[in-house]
């Protein structure tokens, strides 16, 4: 059968196919046929692509696709009921094995200085690094690093470094992140800014979970490629510009290897430092996406992913007397992969702050990106003593009423001590009918009104797995309904500040 995904990085001839075949079955046992290509032999690794056929579907009629039927299926099962109404289960319906967040990439124009003001804003240590000094002419890319938060910072070189006549081998033959492009990553910093361009999950198989969501109407991105013999990479689109990256490892261990060649990406080079961060950041708790309309963008990701509903809210959940938002929350089987996804609501007095996103991120994005603390007290005092010299801003801290009702709310949880430095922190508290959440949220991390980060941390839910190992349940406390509307005014009063400047500044002229 001839491979349906047959184009190769930039274009360029590679040589003959190696003779191994490989075969790969998802747990919804359908079957890809795949090829081991080779693609070049670079100062990284050698470095292949794995051209799959699609996986044998079977069909209602001949006619129709496991695709066409996976969207007809899923645009009829999303009706909004509301966080109320909504009735949470979970089907353990993923079509592969997802493990955990792997990492997330942020594509900018100046990755040494991006990273340098992340590290130093979220007390991450800069671990990793593929740049000139390792022998990448393609990007530089640094690897900040914090419990099992992972965060690729990647900015382009200049392409005449790596241009070539020779056809065998590619522009990005350097590049430790084969699917890195000269132009799209140009194009990503002008259209939308410091933005994040890949949120990696590691999965039991890239090249299956490529094909069996290929199948299931992902839009892929980037086939999948083995390097060093020991990693795979694939990418499948996940919403604008944004990719869902596949990273799968042949040996198990590997990821606990000191080496970041080898838990990492091969190419990468371990950093020492000798000046101690660490401001108690251990996870990515959740990505959250605005997109143009949530209907079709659940669908999408539901149908490829086989990811659940894992909560839902309406703008008569969480929307303010001036703005509001639909949203609906993805998770995989063992809901510590949590996708939220957000769509603007019109009609209201102000524009949403989710149309706003969209306006200045031109199209849909990461919108922020939600941090989980073991210390949420320690990480904010850490983090706020930084604000004003290089680190993050937070928005502004909701009234002194909200702390004098809180002992009502959590006094079974917090003491009065904590609760007294929730006010002095300005941190946010909200439970729903499993735990207690902590969080807060900084402004925007950049120039534009649209990326920014949220701190969080959650109380209870702790269980047991079958070997005794005691951990907290994906989504404990939830994510905050309570407090969105406290969020929504901070974030509807700084968007009045930029609009008074805004009208201010013509009236002026």
């Amino acid at each position: 059968m001839k491979a349906s995904l047959t184009r190769l990085f930039h274009h360029h001839p590679v040589q003959p196919p190696i003779s191994t075949h490989v075969s790969r079955q998802s747990d919804n046992s359908t079957h890809a046929a795949c090829q081991l290509t080779y693609l070049s032999k670079s100062t990284v690794s050698h470095c292949y692509m794995i051209l799959c056929s699609p996986p044998t579907t079977t069909t209602a009629t001949a006619t129709t696709t496991a695709s066409s039927v996976m969207g007809q299926e899923n645009d009829s099962q999303l009706n909004l009921v509301g966080f109320s109404n909504f009735v949470r289960s979970n089907p353990r319906s993923d079509r592969f094995k997802v493990h955990r967040f792997h990492h997330v990439e942020f594509w900018c124009t100046d990755a040494t200085n991006s990273a340098l003001r992340f590290s130093w804003g979220l007390g991450m240590p800069m671990v990793a690094k593929s740049d000139l000094s390792t022998g990448n002419q393609t990007h530089a890319s640094y690897l900040l690093r914090s419990g099992d938060l992972n965060f690729l910072f990647t900015a382009p070189y200049s392409p005449t470094l790596t241009s070539t006549d020779d056809p065998t081998r590619p522009n990005n033959s350097t590049a430790s992140i084969p699917t890195f492009d000269h132009s799209a990553s140009r194009d990503f910093s002008s259209r939308h800014g410091l933005g994040v361009r890949a949120v990696a999950i590691q999965v039991d198989d890239a090249v299956s979970a490529f094909t069996t969501s290929v199948a299931h109407g992902a839009k892929p991105s980037a086939p999948p490629i083995l390097l060093g013999n020991r990693v795979t990479v694939a990418e499948v689109q996940l919403y604008g510009d944004v990719v869902l990256r596949y990273v799968s490892y042949s040996n198990s261990s590997d990821v606990s290897d000191s080496n970041p060649d080898l838990w990492f990406l091969p190419g990468f080079e371990a950093m020492t430092s000798s000046f101690p961060l660490d401001f108690g950041l251990r996870r990515l708790d959740h990505a959250v996406g605005n997109v143009e309309d949530l209907k079709s963008a659940v669908s999408y990701v539901k149908g490829f992913t086989g990811f659940h509903e894992f909560a839902e809210f309406t703008a008569e959940d969480v929307g303010t007397s001036e703005s509001g938002l639909n949203s609906v929350v993805l998770a995989n089987n063992e809901e510590m992969v949590l996708f939220p996804m957000n769509e603007p609501v019109y009609g209201t007095k102000r524009k949403s702050q989710i149309q706003t996103y969209l306006e200045h991120n031109e199209g849909a994005g990461v919108q922020h990106l939600a941090l989980v603390s073991e210390d949420i007290f320690k990480t904010l005092r850490e983090m706020r003593s930084r604000s004003g010299i290089g680190g993050f801003q937070f928005m502004p801290s909701p009234p002194p009423t909200y702390y004098r009702n809180l002992k009502k709310r959590a006094g079974d949880v917090l003491t009065d001590d904590q609760i007294k430095e929730c006010e002095e922190l300005g941190i946010l508290v909200d439970r729903d009918d499993q735990g207690t959440l902590l969080q807060i949220f900084t402004k925007p991390v950049g120039d534009r009104p649209t990326i920014f980060v949220e701190i969080i941390q959650r109380v209870g839910c702790m269980l047991k797995d079958e070997e005794g190992k005691v951990h907290q349940k994906g989504g404990c406390g939830g994510f905050g309904k309570g407090n969105f509307s406290e969020l929504f005014k901070s974030i509807e009063e700084y968007e009045k500040t930029l609009e008074a400047r805004q009208i201010a500044e013509p009236a002026a002229a």
